[in-house]
């Protein structure tokens, strides 16, 4: 499961996402790759669930790269506590989403292949995203 080897803080507060993505919006590695559509917080473990899922499907073919680290610690309180008493531990962390962010990337496989692929990928995570394909890309 994905997350920072050490943080500065051990909790966070929730904060706001506002607007498009203004950076991770364009296909920096491979020739095909998900975008998000919509804005989110993506669990590590929703990103491992869909980079086993392009894996399997590429049968090990080919390179992908994940464009979202999740970095922002989300705390929780245990069941049936009273509210008050500071805030919960921290549980779980998450990437922080919005539109027009590249999620994951592919390249050195067939065109099908990619594509199918990452939707079995966008599948797995929790917004709707768009197969996109670099524009200087030639199927051979």
């Amino acid at each position: 499961m994905l997350q920072p080897k050490k943080t500065k803080f051990r909790k966070q507060q929730k904060g706001k996402m506002k607007g498009n993505a203004g950076r991770g919006n364009q296909l920096a590695f491979g020739s095909f790759g998900i975008k998000a559509l919509e804005q989110t917080w993506i669990t590590g473990r929703q990103i491992e669930a869909a980079r086993q899922a392009v894996t399997r499907h590429m049968k090990r073919e080919g390179q992908i790269w994940i464009r979202i680290f999740p970095d922002k610690p989300i705390t929780k309180k245990p069941a049936e506590v009273r509210m008050g008493k500071g805030k919960g531990a921290p549980e779980l962390f998450v990437a922080r989403v919005t539109p027009g962010r590249i999620l994951f990337e592919a390249e050195g496989v067939p065109f099908e292949i990619a594509k199918e692929a990452l939707r079995l990928a966008a599948q797995k995570l929790p917004i709707a995203c768009k197969f996109i394909v670099r524009r200087d890309y030639i199927e051979s």
